[in-house]
Parts: structure tokens; sequence; C-alpha cells
């Protein structure tokens, strides 16, 4: 089932998640339906806040090129223990924060402990692309989105961009959640 992708602007996109165990309802579903999601949506990653759900959980798909091997997972209770190397720019999107791309600066190499959606634990090292797909995400579920990397101009240049995005002033190809607006009467 294709959910909808909560925009900017919503609280949930700025908590730190929560551990999940085994227990979690219907956790084979929600992945699942995350990956349709994701894939409708044209993403390579996506995160539970971003439809709605406060724990740590992601899933990549970087559907690479033929320079680089396939990488699909699915990442829960992640944590990363380590990044390394010479800080790289790439342009980076969010499908939480649609039409708006960024050159984000990210260490190419990380070290990060995880389950599998099998419950395995993992402790892998990645790098180049793949590292930084898995940086982003993880940054969602540590309540960080890739806008609060950019200095304070670039913020300034393109908080009009991002206010329209909250309001609900955007058009995209998968459905949106977008956040309540309070009005005053």
């Amino acid at each position: 089932m294709k959910l909808p992708i909560v925009a900017y602007g919503d609280p949930v996109l700025k908590k730190v998640c929560e551990d999940i165990d085994q227990n979690y309802p219907k956790l084979d579903t929600l992945i699942a339906d995350m990956f349709e999601t994701m894939y409708h949506a044209n993403g390579v990653g996506l995160a539970a806040p971003q439809i709605g759900l406060p724990i740590r959980l992601f899933i990549v798909d970087t559907r690479a090129d033929e320079d680089e091997p396939p990488f699909k997972k699915v990442f829960i209770n992640a944590q990363i223990l380590e990044e390394t190397g010479e800080p790289w720019a790439f342009n980076e999107g969010c499908l939480s924060i649609p039409d708006v791309r960024e050159d984000i600066m990210r260490k190419p190499n990380i070290l990060i402990r995880y389950y599998d959606e099998n419950w395995n634990l993992f402790e892998e090292n990645y790098d180049g692309f793949t590292a930084r797909v898995i940086q982003h995400e993880y940054d969602h579920i540590e309540g960080k989105l890739f806008t609060d990397k950019l200095s304070l101009l670039r913020k300034q240049l393109i908080k009009g961009r991002l206010d329209a995005i909250s309001k609900g002033r955007v058009s995209t190809d998968y459905k949106m959640k977008f956040p309540k607006v309070n009005k005053k009467r």
C-alpha cells in the first residue's frame, strides 16, 4: 500500500526516533508498504518519520547504475558508530522536501550497527554513494533534515520554497501529508 509522505514542517520530522522490538505490530507489512511508497515516489531511501512514524526504521534501495552492485536493505534501530574520510559535496534531495536540492557535505565512509528485517544484527562498513544514502536516512531517525546542514545564507535563500512546501503549495507525483496550519480567527 502506498503511504502518504510527510512534508517539511511536520514535527515528526524533527523528532529523535524510538527503538522498536521484534513485537512491533505488522512490521513486515510496514516494510513492504515503505518500499512500495519509496518506489512510487522514485526515491532511493525512506525513513519511518517520513510516513509519520517516530521509530528507528529506514529502508534503502539505490537501484545502482552499472558501476555499482545493486544495494537494497532494511535498517532497524541503526546506530552510526563512525564516519571517516574527507567530506565531499553531493547534491541531495528528499521526498519530504520536493523540488529542493542542495549540495551537502558528508564523510564518505561509515561504520553502522543495525538489525535487518529478520532481526539479524550487523555491523558493517559502507562507502561512497551507498554510505551517503544511509547517512541521509539515518539523519531522519535522528530528527535531522539535509536542510539542517546548510549555511544560514543558503537556508535564507530557500526559506520561501520550504514555507510553500509546509503549506501544501507543491506538486508531486506521489501523495503527501502536509502539516496542519493553525489559523487564528
